[in-house]
């Protein structure tokens, strides 16, 4: 069958790089779950957006006001909207025809959340299910997977911008281009959170960069220009200053 999981799970394995994965596969993805929108996104990578639709996405992009986020974030697992709330209750946080029922699946790399698939149903139509979201736990551990292989981590600091940095900023940086938080880079280094933030800071400025995957690409040289070190953190990505 053209669009059975194993043939997905073998087209996302033939899959080079980022833009294959989306124009390849993704639309046969969304096909599949009988989706009538339906996207894959990397939390570095939101496209960028004019400053009333930039705070339309701190909204929905915030786990304080998205229950379904939060659900995502905190367990890693796949969701649909009725596994967290009401349909009364959500259609009070989402009124919108065309987001009617919801489901969201993790991308992760090191234990930590850098991306999500998600899909939507307008009104009217049939609600994911729990078929829908065991389906798509498979789909995203392939993905995952897929993208721990496809990713070549970074080789080697590029020397002008390093000099730039004490050591403990590079050792900073080396932890943010494994995809670690503010708050598990301040447990590996035994620093608090808050010491993380301010030297992020500090770095942005030194560096003249607004966000973390931006100083992951100044400061190391990788192979792989297609997909690029993926920071995630509160379900956003981080831009000056972080969070």
């Amino acid at each position: 069958m053209a669009n059975s999981l194993q043939s997905l799970f073998q087209a996302i394995a033939q899959a080079r790089n980022e833009e294959e994965l989306r124009s390849q596969i993704m639309d046969r993805v969304g096909t599949y779950f009988a989706a009538n929108r339906w996207g894959i996104f990397f939390f570095d990578r939101l496209p960028p957006t004019n400053s009333r639709l930039q705070n339309l996405l701190e909204v929905a992009l915030s786990v304080e006001h998205n229950p379904v986020l939060r659900y995502l974030v905190e367990r890693h697992a796949p969701v649909h909207e009725a596994l967290v709330l009401s349909p009364k209750a959500w259609k009070m946080i989402c009124p919108r025809a065309d987001h009617w029922h919801v489901m969201a699946g993790p991308i992760v790399s090191s234990g930590c959340l850098i991306g999500a698939v998600g899909f939507t149903r307008v009104r009217g139509t049939p609600a994911f299910n729990t078929q829908n979201l065991a389906d798509l736990s498979a789909l995203c551990l392939h993905l995952s997977t897929w993208l721990a292989t496809v990713r070549v981590q970074p080789t080697a600091f590029d020397t002008p911008s390093r000099d730039r940095l004490t050591p403990r900023e590079l050792q900073i940086a080396e932890l943010v281009a494994q995809g670690l938080t503010n708050a598990e880079i301040g447990t590996t280094l035994w620093i608090q959170e808050n010491s993380v933030k301010q030297a992020l800071k500090r770095m942005f400025r030194k560096l003249e960069v607004s966000s973390r995957a931006e100083m992951v690409a100044r400061l190391f040289s990788s192979k792989n220009k297609d997909v690029g070190e993926i920071v995630f953190k509160g379900a956003r990505s981080q831009t000056y200053p972080p969070e």
